[in-house]
């Protein structure tokens, strides 16, 4: 195809066009020639043009959760993209790059609006044929957008939480810590935080096996599970180590429900199966509390840390406070 005029006539956009109206608009069109491998726009860029593929193949492709990306479309010759970032004016919802020496037709947002402006009979024809195509490109991988969904919650899920316990882990605490503070501080409300260990783990795994540690560890998060409030956030810091942030929760309303996971805890006979020194599982905890005890958030796991320190000095399987 010689002229731009000659090539969009064979774009499928342009089918309802007669040829006069496609050599009105011609001259609003610019040529990028782009080599193999080179990115047109990324992830999160602004976008303000359109392109048509006159040539060569570009790939489109989105972000994994895990960091990774994912290829989602390829545009050929004939094919349009990067229109829902003029039509929405938002950023760019896809990595662009060549997969080959390719040419492109694109047309500027300014230019865009002007044929809208000058011209909107032929406008409305394109965007017409626009609206169809894309909905049929929609409707063709609507399967695959729906498994894309799946998987991105799923690794939502296994970034965030413990995968034996279910529990949250320590990278989503370390956010939801900052956060929470910085919410308690704002609002004027109280925020607790609880540090626990399970009491002789070292020895129950040594003696037992890794897989009664892996039974206690379970057992322990649904006794948690059941004393903790729909607001309260357990997590698995590591190891037979958890952290509870109790949200709008004061000192004495934490150490009550930290003791009551710990009585109930300490009824549950799963350790007398085994011969050996440990027969009952029990857990030793520290409470602190915003802004009572701390004014940030290092202060803050400091003063429950050494809370825990004491509790586990003083014997194991009981919960200290924060300056008492």
């Amino acid at each position: 195809m010689g002229t731009p005029v000659d090539f969009l006539s064979t774009v499928e956009i342009f089918s309802l066009l007669k040829p006069e109206e496609i050599n009105s608009i011609a001259g609003l069109f610019s040529t990028h020639e782009i080599d193999e491998g080179e990115v047109l726009f990324r992830e999160g860029d602004a976008g303000n043009e359109l392109f048509i593929v006159k040539s060569g193949t570009v790939t489109s492709s989105i972000k994994l959760p895990d960091g990774g990306e994912r290829q989602v479309a390829q545009f050929r010759a004939g094919n349009f993209f990067g229109e829902m970032s003029i039509f929405e004016n938002a950023p760019r919802s896809a990595t662009c790059r060549s997969l080959e020496k390719s040419t492109l037709l694109g047309l500027h947002e300014k230019d865009f609006y002007r044929m809208i402006e000058e011209y909107p009979d032929i406008a409305t024809k394109i965007m017409y044929r626009m609206l169809n195509i894309t909905a049929q490109c929609l409707r063709d991988t609507g399967e695959f957008l729906s498994d894309m969904v799946h998987w991105g919650e799923a690794a939502r899920r296994r970034a965030i939480t413990d995968e034996l316990t279910g529990a949250y882990n320590r990278r989503f605490l370390d956010d939801a810590l900052v956060s929470q503070v910085e919410l308690a501080r704002n609002t004027g409300k109280p925020l607790s935080l609880v540090m626990v260990d399970l009491d002789y783990f070292r020895e129950i795994n040594e003696t037992y096996g890794h897989e009664a540690g892996d039974r206690c560890i379970l057992e322990a998060v649904r006794v948690f599970n059941r004393h903790l409030r729909e607001s309260d956030i357990l997590a698995r810091f590591g190891g037979d180590e958890f952290t509870v942030l109790m949200p709008e929760t004061a000192l004495e309303t934490a150490f009550e429900i930290t003791d009551r996971v710990r009585v109930d805890l300490g009824e549950h006979d799963l350790l007398e199966q085994y011969r050996g020194p440990v027969k009952k599982l029990s857990m030793s905890a520290g409470v602190a509390s915003f802004p009572a005890h701390a004014d940030d958030v290092k202060k803050l796991k400091e003063m429950a840390d050494q809370a825990l320190y004491r509790a586990k000095e003083g014997g194991r399987n009981r919960v200290a406070s924060a300056g008492s």
